[in-house]
């Protein structure tokens, strides 16, 4: 098949990440017999530095003719400081909305050679296999701002149709997975959390029933999500619970490196990035994780593309290298048997060609 894919590298490790990320798509496009066109395109601080916008027209306009966009990381400090009034971070919710893209999916499991790089008992690891749906374009980080001398408002909105939706794109996943949702909210206090769990509950019974519906207070489900791990199969919550527990959920895995998400809308069109930040403290070292970025690839092969089995391949080069020893600092046995990002990427690259 041919397919226009959008690629922005953003900023601090954004760029060594994604390069490994498209060695990989080019090796599954010769293994399989594809075609696709990449186009490199500012965006994040990067752009700021370039011309001023975090998301410029061009970048906007390539990204919305893209069958898919692949996006490696954004922000910095030198972006960040309190005065500024251009933030790379506003390209990201302006890209997000734009593209219509409003239910995130980030996946976690545990490989099982590495269940001694995470902090918690390997016997509590075993076996954790679970997907966050986050909701994306809706919530605090989308409500009205105000601040004056004295205060600062930030004002969270749900509507129906927003939780309709997201809650209809988690139950699905949970019927072809195992049954079971876990719907996380704060409705003891919150008026959109009440909201959001009467939604819930009536979507689920009426068009859903043969998907188990849990609802879990978001500070439960924190505990939970270290205590009991294995137990989850599908969780699903707004925007800033979803960012804030799937930072907590990759450390499951071990690292925020090893773990990739997918940004879906109504169509195929998505945006896939790795969760993890732009880590300006490591950039430019060669020692970031690519497989988050090289995993995300994988999901928009599947998701935007229609391609399963490659993806599947590309999942399978990744789980072959980590079990080998190919491994970034983040998750190797000792320092000194660590690999540097390009020599990990080779390493799945080595998998992929051997078929």
């Amino acid at each position: 098949m041919k397919a226009r894919i959008a690629v922005l590298p953003g900023d601090g490790i954004g760029p060594e990440v994604v390069a490994q990320g498209l060695r990989c798509l080019r090796a599954v496009a010769d293994a399989f017999g594809h075609e696709f066109a990449l186009t490199e395109l500012p965006f994040g601080g990067a752009a700021i530095d370039l011309c001023g916008d975090p998301l410029p027209e061009s970048t906007l306009k390539g990204c919305l003719e893209a069958d898919a966009v692949l996006l490696g990381a954004i922000g910095g400090p030198k972006w960040s400081a309190p005065e500024a009034r251009v933030r790379p971070e506003q390209g990201l919710l302006g890209l997000r909305k734009a593209l219509g893209v409003y239910a995130n999916l980030r996946p976690v499991t545990v490989h099982p050679a590495l269940l001694a790089s995470s902090t918690l008992k390997p016997g509590i690891l075993e076996g954790v296999d679970l997907v966050f749906v986050r909701e994306l374009t809706g919530g605090i980080y989308f409500g009205e701002k105000r601040r004056d001398a004295h205060s600062a408002t930030d004002v969270c909105t749900y509507t129906v149709a927003e939780v309709e939706r997201i809650v209809r794109v988690a139950a699905r996943l949970a019927r072809q997975r195992r049954g079971k949702l876990v719907s996380i909210d704060k409705a003891n206090v919150l008026e959109t959390s009440r909201l959001w769990r009467e939604v819930a509950t009536r979507v689920m019974r009426a068009e859903f029933p043969e998907v188990s519906l849990e609802h879990m207070l978001v500070d439960s489900a924190a505990m939970h999500l270290i205590r009991r791990p294995r137990d989850f199969d599908v969780l699903v919550t707004e925007n800033m619970f979803g960012d804030i527990l799937t930072d907590e959920a990759s450390m499951l895995a071990g690292s925020l490196g090893l773990l990739p998400s997918a940004s879906l809308g109504e169509g195929t069109r998505g945006l896939y990035e790795p969760i993890h930040g732009s880590a300006p403290d490591i950039a430019g070292q060669g020692i970031a994780n690519p497989c988050g970025t090289i995993l995300s690839v994988a999901l928009l092969l599947r998701h935007s593309l229609g391609l399963a089995a490659e993806a599947a391949a590309l999942e399978q080069a990744v789980s072959e290298a980590l079990a080998s020893g190919a491994r970034t600092p983040d998750v190797a046995a000792s320092h000194d048997r660590a690999l540097r990002t390009e020599q990990v990427g080779e390493a799945v690259l080595d998998r992929i060609r051997a078929g």
